[in-house]
């Protein structure tokens, strides 16, 4: 299996976060620990997450929030080639954040370059960071697969996003298929995320997500 790498966005993720619950129970996962959560600085969270890449080549890249588009930066540079792949969970709209707070404003504007890896977008339709249609344009741009997830907030624990077995699934296939098979041979295994403009993933209405 690939190991995980778990990228946080802002303000890093708190205790209770799926991606606080990801590393703590995965052993193959690593949270990606940014020196200041507060004020994110593209350079050195790129550094940052290019020395664990360094450390880990051939990893999977959760990423949630800014954190998505932290990876999308990385894109276009030569440590992409460590990277086996990404899910990328509730981009935030940096360029957007960044008109009403500069602390966003490195990140902006966000790479519409198709990233060089296979990848995945999960996005809400009433996440407050950014629209279901933006979300979208970014995943066909990027060459992404897409996941509809509904209603579901930002996609973190304040929307109910606490433990979430089905994105800690969804995450150990990916890294379970492009290790078994290499990212080129993952598309079987994945198609009906991958290789669909729309998925619909299954949200869990009980309660528990």
């Amino acid at each position: 299996m690939a190991r995980i790498l778990v990228v946080p966005g802002w303000r890093g993720s708190e205790n209770g976060h799926w991606q606080r619950h990801l590393t703590e129970n995965d052993p193959d996962a690593l949270l990606v620990e940014q020196e200041d959560w507060e004020n994110p600085i593209l350079s050195e969270w790129l550094h940052t997450l290019e020395a664990h890449l360094a450390a880990a080549p051939g990893a999977v890249l959760v990423a949630h929030s800014l954190g998505a588009i932290l990876v999308a930066h990385l894109a276009s540079r030569p440590s992409a080639e460590h990277v086996a792949g990404a899910l990328l969970v509730a981009p935030a709209d940096s360029a957007r954040m960044a008109r009403s707070d500069p602390r966003f404003l490195s990140f902006a504007p966000i790479p519409r370059e198709a990233l060089p890896f296979p990848s995945v977008v999960v996005a809400s339709r009433n996440d407050p960071y950014m629209s279901l249609p933006t979300a979208r344009s970014f995943a066909q741009a990027w060459g992404s697969g897409f996941i509809d997830l509904g209603d579901a907030g930002h996609i973190n624990r304040a929307s109910g996003y606490g433990r979430w077995s089905e994105g800690e699934t969804l995450a150990r296939d990916l890294a379970n298929g492009w290790e078994r098979n290499g990212p080129a041979a993952a598309a079987p295994h994945l198609s009906a995320v991958a290789h669909a403009p729309i998925y619909s993933f299954g949200v869990n209405t009980a309660g528990q997500r």
